[in-house]
């Protein structure tokens, strides 16, 4: 999933040397996961991003829906939670990866101060061990632990829920104010010429009629497009554009 891979390129390329502070702050953390899940019988998973690990914590919601005992801890060498993801419908797994950018994208806006106030607040369908769906609540926060602003650790929080009574949004925990994930603006992502040129991909003009309507050469279109893929983490230009329409680019 292209989108995915973007998420993992932007948090694991962080650099996190020189901090001997990360095992306090992931020590904490792992106490912060458990207690949600014993107190919310969350699933609760703490995903560090320096070792490329996680730490999922099952409360009885993840008896519930038959994917591990209540009380169980699972360790993967992975910030990806790929047993849950499986019970996520595929729609919803891209909508989740796609808002998790968005959010990444919105954090990365803000003075660092106030980054902990944010987190994001979903609603997923999530089938248990029968094949039945059922609706989730999914909340999300990234902790940011260096004075550089890395993020370091995301905590992730599923609930079953009753059918969504609000919009998937950005929630600021400190005032209670929210604010619409799927129509935030991340459109910095590409430059102009870049969302004029992937616009016309999509149209199904080729880079040299794309060229002769821009009045350039055939090399910087290509030069271009290679920036595109690159940037959105895609191996094709049909999928840059997928992705670009997912993330209100164009």
């Amino acid at each position: 999933m292209n989108i995915k891979k973007k998420l993992n390129n932007e948090l694991l390329e962080q650099d996190f040397a020189g901090d001997d502070n990360l095992n306090q702050y992931l020590m904490h953390y792992k106490q912060v996961a458990s207690m949600y899940a014993e107190v919310e019988n969350s699933i609760a998973v703490l995903s560090d991003m320096g070792s490329n690990r996680s730490y999922i914590f099952y409360g009885k919601v993840g008896e519930s829906l038959g994917i591990a005992l209540r009380g169980a801890c699972h360790v993967i060498d992975s910030i990806w939670e790929e047993d849950i993801f499986g019970r996520i419908y595929p729609d919803d797994l891209l909508k989740k990866h796609t808002r998790e950018l968005r959010f990444l994208h919105f954090l990365k806006n803000l003075p660092e101060q106030e980054r902990s106030s944010y987190y994001l607040e979903e609603y997923l369908r999530m089938r248990d061990s029968w094949g039945k769906y059922y609706w989730v609540l999914h909340r999300m926060f990234y902790v940011v632990a260096q004075d550089t602003g890395n993020i370091c650790l995301a905590l992730c929080l599923y609930n079953l829920s009753d059918i969504p009574f609000r919009r998937n949004g950005i929630v600021n925990s400190v005032d209670g104010t929210r604010m619409d994930i799927d129509t935030y603006d991340c459109s910095d992502l590409l430059s102009k010429r870049e969302k004029e040129i992937l616009a016309l991909i999509g149209m199904g003009k080729s880079s040299k009629e794309i060229a002769d309507e821009l009045s350039v050469s055939v090399h910087t279109i290509s030069r271009h497009r290679q920036n595109i893929l690159q940037k959105l983490q895609v191996s094709n230009s049909a999928q840059a554009f997928g992705i670009a329409s997912e993330l209100h680019l164009l």
